[in-house]
Formats: structure tokens, C-alpha cells, sequence
């Protein structure tokens, strides 16, 4: 039977949670997905503020588990985080992102959450994971590569002479529409398997092996989501265009959904795995935490990243949301914390290299100071937590 302390101690790491939550929706996931799009005029601030938190919410639900278990378990060895390790790992995150966001300049939620909770994990006695470490750090270096790049590619696509802008468009609707069809999503399989694909359950119907069926349901809803974007560019090519957009700012926010959430509620694993509370009720309400904040104080940064990084046109914010989309779902799939706002503005700056060439639009100065407060987030996490821990510890323990 679990006694009031441990029910005391989670309640206060569960408000830490919440405030977590509320600091990464307002920031980085409530933000970025849709800056790109406000940056083209496709959609209002407030609107953009609204649709992220409801489709944050969806994604926190439905593709949660992988971050949310790989920051509460993963980034520490040999000690479980105590509630006490779980709280000031989340207070001491969500008060660097809070400064970020009052601040303009958007902080790394990814890097103060994982640097908190390693910090606290290490002044607990714990080991470092090397393993994970390495796979964060490959992701984080190569996000700004790889996105940048895939953006700058995507771009000058879209403006070379002699190629078809709109059939372009129908292509890379088709590639987003073989993505999402491979989506795992929880509420799909069976609850032992973690989750299956549209792909998969459609394939299933068909006739041969599981690959063939696979293959072929991928193939179909590449083609419808072809289709329907063929049919819409088929009463304008902006027109179709902004539409296009808005379904990758939609994509992009549920992706940010799948991952932030386990930054807020993955310290609070396994002191719920104590009091036998399912992973799915932590989802809900680390997605309720999102939604408020995207709701509350997403609109502030969108225009940050939106306007001060750079002036977006449709092609260019296209060409920055489909690696941003790609990117997340390899970090969902393989459990891995990142940073959206690493993403998104990476991407930005492919897209804009391609338009604008050196510099691509985009503030030199705001940008060194980005970088300085990413690297900063982390170091600065991992020796607060440590040193606040220890301190804290020895009066406390």
C-alpha cells in the first residue's frame, strides 16, 4: 500500500511536471511547428497558437511512450531518480526555458531537460549511459546538417527553372504520405506490441507476406495524399500551396507533441511506475500541460522565430517543415530527446541559404546567441542539477 510521503513527494513533482509541460508548450513545441507557416502568411498567430496545442495534445497521447520512457530510465545507470531528483530536474529545466521564452531567444528544451536529469542522476551516485548519450549526441549534431541540407535541397527544387513547381509539390506530398503511413501510433496495436502503422493494418487485408502487403498500403496512401494535393493545386498553385503547408505545420506540431512530452513527464516514470499509475494517464495529462501552454504563451515565440529569424514565403517554409517533419519522427521512433527549435530554425536557415544565399535572411547575431544559449542550456542543466542536488540532499537526506 503506498503511504502519504511517496503520494506527498509525487504530488509536488507532479506540479513540477505540469509547469514543465506548460514552459516546453509555450516554447518549443507550441512555437515552432507552425512559425514557418505564420512566416508565410498561411495562418494567423492565435490560430497557429490553437491548432498546435489540440495537435500537441493528439501526439503527446498517441506517441509519447518512446521519449517519455527513454528520459525517465534511460540517461541514468545503476539508481532509480527519487522524487526529489525528479522535482529539481524538472524545476531547474522548466525555469531555463521560462527564461527563454520571456527572454525571445529560444532554449533547447531537449538540452536542459536531459542536462537536469543527468546532473541530479550523477549527484545521486548513478552512472553515465554512454550508449544513450552517444545516440543524443549523433542526432544533435547531425540535426542541423541534415535538416539544413534537406531544406536547402527542397528549396532550390522548388525554384529551379524547368521544373514544374507543382508537380514538385505532389511529390513531396507523396513522400510526407508514405511517412505518415508508417507512423506507429499506440492506440493501433495491440497493447503488448507498443503500436503498429496504418500501413501495417492495411497491409494486412492484402494478399502475400507482410512486406508485400506493407509496401503496397504505403504505395496507396502515397498516392491518395498525391491526389488530393494534385486536385488542390489544381485551383491554384499558392493556393494549393499554403493548404500543403498548413498539412506539415499540423504533421510537425503532432510530432513535437510525441516528443516534448516525455521531457515533462519522463523524470516522473518511475516514481509512477511505484505508485502503479498507467503510462497513459501521464500522457494525458503531460499533453493537458502542452495544450495549455500553447494556448497561454506559444504566440509570443511563434512571432519570435516567425518574423526575427527570417521573412518566409510558402516554398521556403515548405522546404523547412518537410525535414523538420522527417527528423522528428526518427527521434519519436528511436526514443530520443530533441530539440524542435534546433530543427525548425536549421531548416529555416537551409531553406533560406537557398533563396537568399549567404546568410539566407537570417540575423547573424540572433543567431550566435541561439547557439550559445543551446550550449549553454545543457552544461549550465547538468552542473545546476548536480551541485542543487548535492546541496539540497545533504540537508534533506
Amino acid at each position: 500500500m503506498v503511504d502519504i510521503a511517496t503520494l506527498g513527494t509525487f504530488a509536488v513533482a507532479a506540479v513540477a511536471s505540469l509547469f514543465m509541460a506548460w514552459a516546453i508548450g509555450a516554447g518549443s513545441s507550441g512555437s515552432t511547428p507552425f512559425a514557418p507557416a505564420v512566416g508565410a502568411n498561411a495562418i494567423s498567430v492565435m490560430r497557429a497558437g490553437f491548432f498546435v496545442g489540440l495537435l500537441g495534445f493528439g501526439g503527446a497521447v498517441l506517441q509519447g511512450a518512446n521519449v517519455s520512457e527513454a528520459v525517465g530510465t534511460e540517461l541514468i545507470g545503476g539508481v532509480t531518480l527519487s522524487s526529489l531528483a525528479a522535482t529539481m530536474a524538472l524545476l531547474i529545466a522548466a525555469a531555463l526555458v521560462a527564461i527563454g521564452i520571456f527572454t525571445g531567444y529560444p532554449i533547447a528544451t531537449a538540452f536542459t531537460v536531459t542536462g537536469a536529469v543527468i546532473g541530479v542522476g550523477l549527484a545521486m551516485g548513478g552512472d553515465p549511459a554512454w550508449a544513450k548519450y552517444t545516440e543524443m549526441a549523433t542526432l544533435w549534431i547531425l540535426t542541423p546538417f541534415v535538416g539544413g541540407g534537406i531544406a536547402y535541397a527542397v528549396a532550390r527544387l522548388l525554384r529551379a527553372e524547368g521544373l514544374s513547381e507543382a508537380s514538385l509539390i505532389v511529390v513531396f506530398a507523396g513522400l510526407v504520405g508514405a511517412i505518415v503511413a508508417n507512423i506507429e501510433f499506440a492506440l493501433l496495436g495491440p497493447p503488448d506490441a507498443g503500436g503498429a502503422s496504418i500501413a501495417q493494418l492495411a497491409g494486412g487485408w492484402l494478399p502475400g507476406t507482410e512486406l508485400v502487403g506493407v509496401a503496397a498500403a504505403t504505395l496507396a496512401i502515397a498516392a491518395l495524399w498525391s491526389g488530393a494535393i494534385a486536385l488542390d493545386l489544381g485551383n491554384g498553385v499558392e493556393r494549393g500551396e499554403r493548404h500543403f503547408l498548413l498539412v506539415l505545420g499540423g504533421l510537425v506540431a503532432f510530432s513535437a507533441g510525441g516528443s516534448q512530452v516525455g521531457l515533462a513527464i519522463g523524470p516522473l516514470i518511475p516514481l509512477s511506475s511505484e505508485l502503479e499509475l498507467p503510462l497513459l494517464a501521464m500522457l494525458v495529462g503531460g499533453g493537458f500541460g502542452l495544450l495549455l501552454g500553447s494556448w497561454t504563451g506559444a504566440p509570443r515565440m511563434i512571432k519570435a522565430i516567425s518574423q526575427d529569424y527570417s521573412s518566409l514565403g510558402p516554398r521556403r517554409s515548405i522546404a523547412a517543415l518537410i525535414p523538420s517533419f522527417i527528423i522528428a519522427q526518427a527521434a519519436v521512433f528511436y526514443g530520443i530527446p530533441v530539440s524542435f527549435n534546433e530543427i525548425i530554425v536549421s531548416a529555416i536557415i537551409g531553406s533560406g541559404y537557398a533563396a537568399a544565399g549567404a546568410g539566407g535572411g537570417v540575423s547573424a547575431r540572433k543567431m550566435a546567441f541561439t547557439i550559445l544559449a543551446w550550449i549553454g542550456s545543457l552544461a549550465g542543466a547538468i552542473a545546476v542539477g548536480y551541485v542543487g542536488y548535492t546541496a539540497i540532499g545533504t540537508v534533506v537526506l
